[in-house]
């Protein structure tokens, strides 16, 4: 490991308390690398206008944070065991390339607020890329619940028969938590898009560094001000993070469920893309939907994710250390979640339905709630109503057509108000951010 940034002279460093002390950071810093640099230029901008580097040294700087970030990319460059973290290896780049400039690009700024806005700018990127999968996803469930409005689909609740539903109901349902799920994204990029550099170890410096102006020139939509508000928001805006992937994990997890049973032999309803099955290892006959269900296992992912930081944060006000094990359980949930999301839209768009096994699951009993409401409607009180279409003599001659039809609440198969979810979604379409 190269010398370490903070070690004093006379103290020696104990390599495994050392190891101990950087875990898997470098490792992990490997997805903020980028960002890191990005904020380390915008950082050096603001370090410019203030007169602590000459336009010279600004030049050199910018040329060599570029020339590190091309590095990066191609592989030239590797964040390796060589450096205790993404942060230390920036400097020990360019001060060995610059010298004295190198030395000076960590006026003003601490670790603390390089991971803080390495971190809000990877957020915000991820955060766009959910609100991106969930309009697609969204847009792909309205188009089929409009091509496939009218075909009969057993409704469940317990897991038993209860109601004709319809393929447009279903569709429309995935559709609008999907809608919802693009703008609890959006709305929590907004909340968390605010620059934290420049706040130091969380109490300042005493300098006029150029805030303003660096936020803006890495695009954030405002300042966040309180330098120990920085600090508390780390954990807390990657947990607001994780949670709006969750919200879109979580109803990924209730649509694999569905598939998943829809696909078993007793039901028949669905067939899969052959790609979204696999093979037994042992069993010839089989093709199993692994792809779902590890679709479906994803979320455990994010939550556990979620928690783990949330523990985490059982702290006072300031910087410490527990905070460097929050990066982990960070990636561990988008990068389980984000790829899991990414393979629905192919999915719905591909997938195929029986219509003949859907329609044969539809029995008469499945009509008795249509006949206590058309009771309740001729005037019958509705607890009177519901006995008498109890009775399995008054279930025949029921037709899934007439059933759906019939069913006009808004919302329902009757009345799917597909209008009204297509104009929310091209709303968000409309508005969309390029983050």
């Amino acid at each position: 490991m190269s010398d370490l940034l903070w070690q004093k002279p006379g103290v020696t460093v104990d390599a495994e308390i050392q190891a101990f002390l950087a875990g898997d950071d470098v490792l992990l810093d490997r997805e903020f690398f980028l960002h890191d640099i990005v904020a380390s230029k915008a950082h050096a901008e603001g370090l410019q206008r203030i007169g602590i580097l000459s336009e010279d040294e600004l030049g050199a700087l910018s040329l060599e944070l570029d020339a590190l970030a091309a590095d990066f990319r191609s592989g030239a460059f590797e964040l390796d065991a060589r450096y205790e973290d993404g942060h230390s290896a920036i400097e020990a780049r360019l001060t060995e390339r610059l010298g004295d400039a190198g030395r000076r690009i960590h006026t003003g700024r601490s670790r603390n607020d390089q991971i803080l806005v390495a971190t809000r700018l990877w957020l915000k990127e991820k955060l766009a890329r959910i609100d991106a999968l969930c309009i697609e996803v969204a847009g792909i469930a309205l188009a089929r619940a409009q091509a496939e409005a009218d075909v009969p689909l057993p409704g469940y609740t317990h897991l038993q028969r209860a109601v004709v539903s319809s393929l447009g109901m279903w569709w429309a349902g995935w559709a609008e938590a999907y809608i919802d799920n693009a703008r609890r994204a959006r709305d929590t990029h907004a909340w968390i898009d605010a620059n934290p550099l420049g706040t130091a170890a969380g109490y300042g410096v005493n300098l006029p560094l150029a805030r303003d102006e660096v936020t803006e020139a890495l695009g954030f939509a405002r300042l966040q001000v309180s330098p120990l508000y920085a600090q508390l928001s780390r954990g807390k805006f990657e947990m607001a993070a994780i949670e709006a992937l969750g919200s879109a994990t979580l109803d990924l997890r209730r649509l694999a469920w569905d598939l998943s049973l829809f696909t078993a032999a007793e039901f028949g309803f669905v067939k899969l893309p052959p790609q979204y099955t696999t093979g037994s290892s042992i069993m010839p006959n089989k093709r199993n939907p692994d792809v779902v269900e590890l679709m479906r296992g994803s979320h455990a992912s994010v939550a556990a994710a979620r928690s783990e930081i949330e523990h985490l944060l059982s702290l006072p006000s300031g910087y410490h250390r527990d905070l460097q094990t929050s990066k982990g359980a960070l990636f561990h949930a988008f990068g389980k979640g984000v790829p899991a999301l990414a393979l629905l839209p192919d999915l719905l768009r591909n997938l195929e339905w029986n219509q003949q096994r859907m329609q044969a699951a539809i029995e008469p009993s499945m009509y008795a709630t249509d006949l206590a409401i058309d009771l309740a409607k001729q005037g019958v009180p509705f607890r009177d109503a519901y006995k008498q279409a109890a009775d399995p003599q008054r279930w025949a001659g029921g037709d899934p057509a007439a059933s759906l039809a019939a069913r006009i609440s808004p919302g329902a198969a009757g009345d799917l108000r597909l209008d009204v979810l297509r104009a929310r979604l091209d709303e968000l379409i409309e508005t969309k951010q390029d983050a």
